[in-house]
């Protein structure tokens, strides 16, 4: 279930599925699989999450091997050092490369953040994105006779919860899949069409600076098989080589 994508003395890169949590949470309190303790048991050691991938959403994961090394990577976290890179899978036709800048309210939880300020002001949150490919379905879905989607290429320049889920739903083009900020009609046609439960969004690649050898990392995974069998009836490449964001050459807007 958990793929190692890149592996050292210091840190555990390793491909997530889509549906398995980062870690314990006593919101979820009847699971019994996470991601920490399975890379744990893979690697033969401790190891910490050095950022968060909601449960819904596949893709690349980083851990430390310990907490010094931890240490050393967050500043990178924090600071805008690591690139990300997300492919998803969204409602409408995306037409135009864009940049948005749209500060995101944090979205508290009504039991855990119960004594957290509810009137904080919106925060900076800065997304990149690009469309690569367009396909109108025979079908249905609201008031027109056919349904169009894309798949967009993102990069968050920000880290805010639920960013990239956010800023497309503001952008009218909401994530396929989403069940909180998504298009329920589309999530229900995609469900019953497909037979798919997922959220149609991926941690791509990830690039960051080693922290002890200072080598620039660039680690990309692939997309899971559900995703090429997609694409198949979208008439879409099956390729995986056709989805290496790292080798499209997207740059800053």
């Amino acid at each position: 279930m958990i793929k190692i994508l890149f592996e050292d003395e210091h840190l555990v890169v390793v491909h997530k599925p889509s549906g398995l949590l980062v870690h314990r949470s006593w919101l979820a309190k009847r699971e019994t699989e996470f991601a920490m303790q399975m890379v744990r048991d893979l690697v033969g050691c401790h190891v910490f999450p050095l950022h968060r991938l909601d449960r819904p959403t596949s893709g690349i994961l980083v851990f430390a091997k310990s907490s010094e090394i931890a240490k050393l990577m967050q500043p990178q976290f924090t600071e805008r050092g690591i690139d990300k890179h997300y492919l998803a899978l969204v409602r409408g036709y995306v037409n135009e490369a864009g940049h948005l800048d749209y500060p995101l309210k944090e979205e508290l939880d009504k039991i855990a953040d119960a004594r957290a300020d509810q009137d904080k002001e919106p925060q900076e949150a800065v997304t990149d994105y690009w469309p690569l490919h367009q396909v109108e379905l025979p079908f249905a879905v609201g008031r027109y006779q056919t349904s169009r989607y894309s798949l967009v290429a993102m990069k968050p320049l920000t880290g805010r919860k639920h960013q990239l889920r956010r800023h497309m739903a503001h952008l009218r083009h909401p994530i396929i899949g989403d069940t909180t900020h998504g298009d329920g009609r589309h999530n229900k046609f995609y469900r019953e069409q497909y037979q798919s439960q997922r959220l149609w969004l991926i941690a791509k690649a990830l690039c960051f600076d080693h922290p002890v050898s200072g080598e620039r990392i660039s680690i990309e995974t692939d997309l899971e098989q559900e995703w090429i069998t997609l694409f198949e009836q979208f008439g879409w490449s099956t390729e995986q080589s056709g989805y290496q964001v790292l080798k499209m050459g997207l740059a800053g807007l």
